[in-house]
């Protein structure tokens, strides 16, 4: 039996099913559990999403994020469905320091059945079924492929289709890097097929700045991007007090570090963000010579892939800096 027919076999015999995915959301965490989520209801089950923080402004507009419990807003009935689940997803992250601690320990004391999607990196032996594809460009895909390979093609519809295009368009850069496949494009096809209007989704990310955000975008590009053409690596930082100034909103820096990996001559990019006395960072580079996962891994308790990864630093927003302007030479020799 295949994993995918497998997976559907375990959500037809659970009762309470709930969706997890990481802390800070993005497209693909926000995208594959809304497609899921809709996948299950059509399989009439019962079904609900815990995820540990809110999903950022951009992503708003899809049907039914407002159904997402949230740990920051909705503590105790997360642990609820906790007790009462019988099988739990999780999606886009493979250990389970991914969720934070306080879904964590919810996650870890759970006895139930869990079954991990995701497409990172050296996952962790945690769950029942694992459906691991490193190779493949997002969580959503691999949704998609759930719902093909299980016989269940004819489920698909507007409503699934639409969050599950979104995750794989944010995950691969507008279907830029270089893990988008011959078979991502079988699938949007797909997608397209059954309704989903690709240039709404487009449309509605791209077209929907806010003026601080337009702003923030401004003053990160002339007052904050420095650029290292030596060795082809670009960086940009904001520090708390300068998201503040632009009155700063969740997902309003989403893409700034694809901006600056545009720059002609690029092979990396850096975005440094600080919240709370810590500095949250992206790594973006291009091609398979370049990766920045091992940067991430090596020095900032991060990692990812070859060409997108996050890490974090506890270091002063100066003190990060000099730290990876100290190491750019190794791991990008000109």
């Amino acid at each position: 039996m295949s994993v995918y027919k497998s997976i559907v076999d375990e959500i037809i015999s659970a009762d309470n099913i709930i969706i997890t995915a990481h802390k800070s959301p993005d497209g693909d965490s926000i995208g594959s559990s809304l497609g899921l989520f809709h996948f299950i209801q059509k399989l009439g089950k019962k079904v609900v999403i815990c995820h540990p923080d809110p999903a950022p402004d951009y992503l708003l507009w899809l049907e039914d994020v407002d159904a997402v419990l949230t740990m920051t807003n909705d503590n105790l009935k997360i642990e609820k469905c906790f007790d009462e689940a019988d099988l739990i997803f999780c999606l886009d992250y493979n250990t389970t320091d991914r969720v934070g601690e306080g879904m964590q320990m919810l996650l870890e004391n759970s006895s139930c059945k869990k079954i991990m999607i995701d497409h990172h990196l050296d996952p962790q032996d945690f769950a029942a079924i694992t459906l691991s594809e490193t190779s493949v460009c997002s969580t959503s895909q691999l949704i998609v492929e759930v719902i093909v390979q299980s016989g269940n093609e004819s489920l698909l519809d507007e409503k699934t289709g639409t969050p599950l295009y979104l995750g794989i368009l944010t995950d691969t850069g507008s279907f830029r890097f270089p893990s988008v496949q011959p078979r991502t494009h079988e699938l949007l096809a797909k997608l397209l097929a059954v309704g989903v209007k690709h240039y709404k989704v487009h449309e509605i990310l791209n077209d929907n700045n806010t003026e601080s955000r337009l702003r923030l975008q401004g003053y990160a590009l002339s007052q904050k991007l420095e650029v290292f053409y030596d060795i082809g690596v670009a960086i940009i930082s904001l520090t708390e007090d300068e998201l503040k100034r632009y009155n700063y909103k969740k997902g309003d820096t989403e893409g700034f570090v694809n901006i600056a990996l545009s720059i002609k001559g690029m092979k990396a990019a850096i975005f440094l963000s600080e919240k709370d006395g810590l500095i949250k960072m992206s790594f973006r580079s291009k091609g398979q010579d370049n990766p920045v996962n091992t940067l991430a891994s090596d020095h900032f308790s991060g990692g990812g892939h070859a060409n997108a990864a996050g890490g974090v630093s506890d270091l002063s927003m100066q003190e990060t800096i000099e730290k990876i302007k100290s190491l750019l030479p190794i791991y990008f020799p000109n």
